[in-house]
């Protein structure tokens, strides 16, 4: 018997040596029509319940969730079900030998034990001494520092339970953690409701009046997790517990307070479905099936009872078809179809009237700029105009749950934010405050279910901002926190909104950031900051901490809403359509000569700094235009419009023919030349200017291979350019650390090279 127990026991040991041997990354090569293409596995979990994932880097995929994992008699099966791929392979002499099939089409592949090393190219990083020199450029009798910019305010993010008994808000500690406090007002005790640890804490709200959710991803891969807790930090529970999925908040459901609606890409990584969610348990329920990825739905209506009245279908990539349920049926009809850059959505479902298809929807199908109007969604029919404006989209009108649901206000996003008040309590509310305010912009942050206590933020172009509690039956004002009294407004920048012609004749809108030596007189070196998007995005007028601390070193910012930008109606917005790098471009080179001819800034010292598509503009303009800039920062930038649309993430699949519209079909002969043309990579003969090039290693949307490729070419050419990337970060830098090391640098770069 003890001989029979001691086989068991080796028989044991040796499977489980071998599954321990099985775990960790195995790295193979492909031979596919003569291109070599590496597979990488990652094999990981307990040894009852392997896991894995997939990457590709040649096309910039990484982290493909697979469906099934088995390791048995020492072979090993695996499947990515919604790429239809599966590999069979048996272990031995520790290499996995098998067949790789995918589409048809059966490959061998051998897997070897590999380590997987940092994303991206590491040795074209530069060294953090490298770094620190650059940065020692940046010397001045300074009043502030990059520190008082871009340091995260030691309270901020406050928002009001819905029965007003706490208010939470984040708290940073000697290790920059932001944690989640919560404090009762009534007793000023103050509980840690969240501790924030290695990932950033993305974003948090109320659920009911006892439980938060918040938000957290891995690094900055934007693969984000719904999170729920107790005020007191117990029940701390993963909603959504499942790797390699997007997650996020669709409706919160204040009539069912112990469920939200969340919609993620669970069951196929291109489309996102609606689900029901216990935040108590995690328990879930799916609310409706996306089933077609090549005409995806990428949008759902829900009533506040959490019933599914509409959807939005993308239709071959470039139309948007809505399906409406008329209350009392029992099926979706086609509402309509329309182009996808045309508006119509439903802001609110019109609770107060005894119709219950009538809505408050968001159109311009009928206009250039999007209007607020009231709907009958049944009939199909416009009941009343509610708002418009002639110049820029109205899109702002809020509602009061507690008094029936009438208009509080209505607005739209010009020069800057204009509110009209339409009730008379919200006319009595906005009186007090723009009278307590008067020169500042205030917004209403947060308020209680019975609306008697609000949180009331107020900025300006030079203050960051402080948060107010105002009771609204006695209307008492009660400052909580300036966020960044270091700053102090006395010495910060203008901000002023400017209006010019494109050299074709289109009226254009921006900013531009003036310190003091500029409204003196002085010609100061000017640093241009394209927007990122491109489309639908926009500068606004408001505090602007890169642009002040440009300010502080004496550079002014120019800010330009070039065409495709929103807020400007939809024919503007089309103005860019196939013009990124190119009229876009032209309508920042305008500006900048705008700007020039005012007096304010020096032609011959411009830098050009820019995020996302707003880096890609600053490596278009060193070799579109390489004589008009003298420095560029590329942030997150792209350098080749190939590439780019190449690695985009599965859930971006759906928009892929939408992007084409925007920026160019590259299956389109004709395009895919203009393409090319206005790839900077392409161009790098062109380039004079020196480059600081900075990445986060784990962006989703632009990848690291964007900013290796123009880093390696450029340093092939005999260029300098230094190049930060930080390994915790993806498309921008979330950590206050990584952010304050950016900034120094960048200040240093341009010290070195702007007079």
């Amino acid at each position: 018997m003890k001989q029979i127990f001691f086989s068991m026991v080796f028989v044991i040991l040796g499977m489980t040596n071998t599954i321990a041997q099985i775990k960790g990354d195995w790295k193979g090569t492909l031979s596919v029509q003569g291109v070599s293409l590496d597979i990488i596995f990652h094999l990981t979990g307990p040894d009852d319940a392997l896991q894995a994932t997939m990457d590709v880097p040649m096309q910039g995929a990484t982290g493909i969730p697979v469906s099934e994992v088995t390791f048995v008699d020492k072979t090993l099966n695996l499947a990515v079900e919604q790429a239809g791929i599966k590999y069979s392979g048996t272990f031995a002499d520790n290499k996995i030998t098998g067949t790789y099939s995918q589409a048809g089409q059966e490959l061998p592949l051998v897997l070897a034990k590999t380590i997987v090393t940092k994303p991206g190219d590491t040795t074209l990083v530069s060294t953090k001494e490298q770094l620190d020199l650059l940065t020692a450029f940046d010397k001045g009798n300074f009043t502030y520092k990059v520190e008082d910019y871009f340091a995260k305010p030691k309270m901020s993010s406050f928002q009001l339970s819905p029965n007003g008994k706490y208010i939470s808000y984040r708290e940073k500690d000697e290790k920059n953690k932001r944690h989640v406090m919560v404090k009762e007002v009534a007793t000023g005790k103050v509980l840690r409701a969240i501790e924030e640890k290695d990932e950033l804490i993305r974003g948090m709200g109320w659920i009911n009046d006892d439980r938060l959710v918040y938000v957290m991803d891995q690094g900055g891969n934007e693969n984000y997790h719904l999170y729920a807790i107790n005020v007191d930090g117990t029940n701390n529970i993963d909603l959504t517990p499942f790797d390699g999925v997007q997650a996020s908040i669709l409706n919160m459901l204040k009539e069912q307070k112990d469920y939200i609606i969340i919609q993620m890409n669970k069951d196929n990584k291109q489309v996102f479905e609606p689900y029901k969610v216990h935040v108590q348990t995690g328990a879930m329920e799916k609310l409706f099936t996306n089933d077609d990825p090549a005409n995806a739905i990428v949008g759902y209506e829900f009533d506040k009872d959490g019933n599914l009245r509409g959807y939005a279908k993308m239709l071959n990539g470039v139309q948007t078809q809505f399906y409406y349920k008329p209350y009392g049926a029992t099926t979706f009809e086609l509402f309509h179809t329309t182009k996808w850059d045309e508006t119509f959505s439903v802001i609110s479902f019109n609770y107060a009237s005894k119709n219950p298809d009538e809505a408050y929807v968001l159109t311009n199908l009928d206009s250039d700029k999007t209007r607020i109007v009231l709907y009958d969604l049944k009939a199909k029919t416009v009941v009343s105009e509610i708002y418009s404006n002639s110049d820029y989209d109205a899109n702002l009108i809020a509602l009061s749950r507690k008094r029936n649901w009438e208009i509080d206000f209505v607005g739209y996003e010009g020069e800057k934010v204009v509110i009209e008040p339409v009730s008379s309590t919200f006319k009595k509310i906005y009186a007090q405050l723009e009278k307590e305010f008067k020169g500042y912009e205030f917004s209403i942050a947060g308020k209680t279910d019975n609306e008697d206590q609000l949180l009331v933020v107020v900025q300006s172009d030079k203050l960051y901002g402080r948060y107010y509690h105002y009771n609204t039956q006695t209307g008492a004002i009660t400052l909580l926190v300036d966020l960044m009294p270091q700053l102090k407004e006395q010495d910060m920048a203008e901000m002023r909104p400017i209006t010019f012609k494109s050299r074709d004749g289109l009226t254009l809108h921006g900013y531009i950031t003036l310190p003091k030596q500029a409204l003196a007189g002085k010609k100061v070196p000017l640093i241009v900051n394209p927007h990122g998007g491109p489309q639908g995005v926009r500068d606004s007028w408001g505090f602007n901490p890169e642009t002040q601390l440009f300010a502080s070193r004496g550079y002014a910012t120019l800010q330009v809403n070039f065409r495709v930008s929103g807020g400007y109606g939809k024919e503007f917005l089309r103005a860019g359509f196939k013009q990124i790098g190119r009229k876009a471009m032209d309508d920042v080179e305008d500006g900048i000569h705008y700007v020039v001819e005012q007096g304010w800034a020096d032609k011959d010292n411009i830098a050009i700094y820019g995020a996302s598509h707003g880096g890609y503009a600053v490596l278009r303009g060193l070799t579109k235009t390489p004589d008009l800039y003298k420095a560029g920062v590329d942030y997150v930038g792209v350098s080749n419009i190939f590439t780019l649309m190449s690695s985009i993430p599965e859930y971006w699949k759906p928009y892929k023919d939408m992007l084409y519209e925007i920026w160019y079909d590259l299956d389109n002969e004709e395009e895919a030349a203009i393409a090319k043309e206005v790839s900077p990579l392409f161009h790098i003969d062109q380039m004079k200017a020196p480059l600081l090039v900075v990445q986060g290693a784990n962006d989703p949307r632009v990848k690291i291979a964007e900013a290796d490729q123009i880093v390696k070419a450029l340093r092939e050419k005999g260029v300098d350019v230094p190049y930060m990337v930080k390994y915790d970060e993806g498309h921008g830098f979330g950590k206050e650390e990584n952010q304050i090391e950016f900034y120094k640098a960048m200040m240093g770069f341009l010290n070195k090279h702007l007079n």
